[in-house]
C-alpha cells in the first residue's frame, strides 16, 4: 500500500515538469503553508524552483489558492477551481457564520466588510491581505483576531476571491471574474462527484470511500455517490480499498526526499500511520505538520529550516552513513529549491 501511494502522488517513479501537472495529478494541496506547498511540488517535480510555481501564480494564472475541501486553503490548477468551489464550499458557509459571530461581526457587517473587498479588488487590482485589511477597516468593519480571515472567507465561499499573484513575498488576492475570465459551464452533481472520486484515486490510490468523504470535506454518502457513479473503472482490493483500473505500475520510491509541512502524503487519508507508523506523533501534533522526510520510502527525520536557509535534519530512525549522506544532499536541494532565503 505504501509504495502504491507513493506511486499515486508522485513521489515514487517519474516525476513532473512542472507545478501545474503535480497539482492536477494531486487535484489539491494543501495550501495555508506557502513554504509547504512549494515543497509539496518540488518533491513530485524535476529541475523546478520556487520560482516556478511563483510563475505559475502570477504570470501564467495556472495555479491559485482558494479555501476548497475541507475548509482549508488549498493550491489547485485554475481549471479545477470553479467546479471544486461549487462541489465543496456550500457545506462551509454555516460554520463561516458561527465563526463571524464568534468574532463580533454580524451577518450585515460582514457583507460590507465582503463589498469593500470586492470594490477594493476591482478598483485597484491585485491586493496582500494586509491592504484588504486596511480597506475593510476603512468601512468601519473590525479586523482584529480572527475577524479578518473569517471575512475573506466569506468572500471566497461566495465565489468573489481567490489568491493569485506574488506581490513581492506576499499572496495577493483577486477578483475571481477578473483572473479566471468568465466561469466555464459546471457540471451537475451527480457528474461532479464522479470526478472528484475518480480524481482523488488517481492522486491517493489505493484509499477507501471514508478516505475520500475526509479529504474532500464531503459527508460520506457523497463519497459514495462518486465512487459508485465510477464503479466499473475500480479494482477492489482484499483490504477494502480501491484503486483505478488499470492499477498503475508500482515505481521504485527515491532514496531520500525531504517533504514539506502538510504534505500530501500526511493529510490524504484518514490514517497516516501506513507512513509515519509509531513515529506520528514526532510529526503531527496540535494540528501541526512538520516538514519530514523519507529514505527508501520509509519515514527517517523531521527537519526545518534555520535562518530562512539552513535546513536542520532530526534523524529519527536509524540510518547509515551513507542514508544520512542522501538525506544532506536532498537537504541541499531544498535551499537550492528556495533560493535559500524564502520565508
Amino acid at each position: 500500500m505504501l509504495a502504491e501511494r507513493l506511486t499515486a502522488q508522485l513521489v515514487a517513479g517519474p516525476r513532473a515538469r512542472d507545478p501545474v501537472a503535480v497539482a492536477r495529478r494531486l487535484l489539491a494541496v494543501q495550501g495555508q503553508d506557502p513554504r509547504g506547498f512549494r515543497l509539496a511540488i518540488r518533491g513530485r517535480s524535476a529541475g523546478l524552483t520556487a520560482g516556478d510555481v511563483d510563475r505559475a501564480l502570477t504570470d501564467q494564472r495556472t495555479l491559485l489558492v482558494s479555501w476548497l475541501c475541507r475548509g482549508t486553503l488549498h493550491l489547485v490548477a485554475s481549471e479545477d477551481y470553479h467546479w471544486l468551489h461549487a462541489l465543496t464550499t456550500p457545506a462551509l458557509a454555516s460554520a463561516n457564520a458561527r465563526r463571524l459571530a464568534d468574532a463580533g461581526v454580524s451577518p450585515d457587517v460582514a457583507g460590507r466588510a465582503v463589498q469593500r473587498i470586492e470594490r477594493a479588488l476591482a478598483d485597484e487590482g491585485p491586493l496582500t491581505r494586509d491592504q484588504l485589511a486596511q480597506r475593510i477597516a476603512s468601512a468601519r468593519v473590525r479586523t482584529e483576531g480572527q475577524a479578518l480571515v473569517h471575512i475573506l472567507f466569506l468572500a471566497s465561499l461566495r465565489g468573489l476571491i481567490v489568491r493569485g499573484p506574488m506581490i513581492g513575498r506576499q499572496h495577493a488576492y483577486v477578483l475571481v471574474r477578473d483572473w479566471l475570465g468568465p466561469p466555464p459551464r459546471l457540471p451537475g452533481r451527480p457528474r461532479a462527484l464522479a470526478e472528484l472520486a475518480r480524481r482523488y484515486l488517481v492522486g491517493h490510490a489505493p484509499a477507501s470511500e471514508r478516505d475520500l468523504a475526509r479529504w474532500a470535506g464531503l459527508p460520506l454518502r457523497d463519497a459514495r455517490a462518486g465512487l459508485g457513479a465510477i464503479a466499473s473503472a475500480l479494482v477492489e482490493r482484499p483490504d477494502g480499498l480501491v484503486s483505478l483500473r488499470p492499477s498503475a505500475p508500482v515505481e521504485t520510491a527515491p532514496q531520500a526526499v525531504l517533504l514539506g509541512a502538510f504534505d500530501p502524503l500526511l493529510v490524504g487519508w484518514r490514517d497516516r500511520t501506513f507512513l509515519t507508523g509509531a513515529h506520528d506523533a514526532t510529526v503531527v501534533s496540535g494540528g501541526v505538520f512538520r516538514p519530514f522526510a523519507l529514505v527508501r520510502g520509509r519515514f527517517a527525520a523531521v527537519w526545518r529550516v534555520e535562518n530562512g536557509a539552513r535546513v536542520e535534519i532530526s534523524q529519527v530512525v536509524p540510518l547509515s552513513g551513507a542514508e544520512r549522506a542522501l538525506l544532506d544532499a536532498d537537504a541541499d536541494a531544498v535551499s537550492r529549491f528556495l533560493g535559500h532565503d524564502r520565508q
